[in-house]
């Protein structure tokens, strides 16, 4: 168990700079995998199965589901996603700290399933600040703007469930911040029930 990687679930707002920071993380530092996620959804121009995705049919899709092999999953537009397990633990025990992106009802859910999950929060400074990225883009209708920013704001509405928000307005600084906040569950004493039940034992001596 000394040795296990720490499940890290990154949710935030869309437009936040997510995907931006996890890349930065997987390129500045080797001890991370990305989780890569199920779906019944086809592969778009230039995706590769168990690269972006692994691509599944429903019936292989669903028969996850009856033998508990997903983590957890959800249905968008008629689609299946979701989190297999065996790719994600077989990384933990590696030692490896895997990155799960992923919306909030599903971060709840693992934090419920998995406690030593930890949860974090990516958003920009202000509200404000996210319209101004949002728009930024150059690819969204103003109706699509407007239906982030809503979602946004329900989403707000359970940032309070995570165990760290961080905030994002300089990407090196936000990267290396994550690092560090994603090192020091390593330290916690569940990950180091040996260590502690070894040094209790020598103690007895004094």
């Amino acid at each position: 168990m000394d040795n296990q990687g720490v499940l890290a679930v990154i949710s935030g707002f869309s437009g936040a700079g997510k995907g931006t920071l996890m890349r930065a993380l997987l390129e500045r530092y080797d001890n991370y995998a990305l989780s890569i996620s199920a779906t019944t959804r086809a592969p778009r121009e230039g995706e590769v199965d168990g690269r972006e995705y692994f691509f599944k049919t429903r019936e292989e899709f669903e028969q996850m589901i009856e033998h508990d092999e997903l983590v957890e999953y959800a249905q968008y537009v008629g689609n299946y996603y979701g989190t297999p397990k065996e790719y994600v633990f077989s990384n933990l025990k590696a030692g490896k700290d895997v990155l799960l992106e992923i919306e909030i009802q599903g971060a709840l859910k693992i934090k419920k399933k998995f406690p030593e999950a930890v949860l974090i929060f990516v958003t920009p400074p202000s509200a404000g600040e996210l319209r101004n990225r949002l728009a930024g883009r150059g690819t969204e209708t103003p109706e699509k703007i407007a239906a982030r920013l809503s979602r946004a704001a329900e989403e707000s509405k359970q940032m309070d469930d995570y165990d760290f928000i961080l905030v994002n307005d300089e990407v090196d600084r936000c990267v290396e911040e994550m690092h560090a906040l994603i090192q020091a569950m390593h330290a916690r004493t569940e990950n180091h029930k040996t260590l502690i039940e070894k040094i209790k034992e020598e103690m007895k001596q004094f």
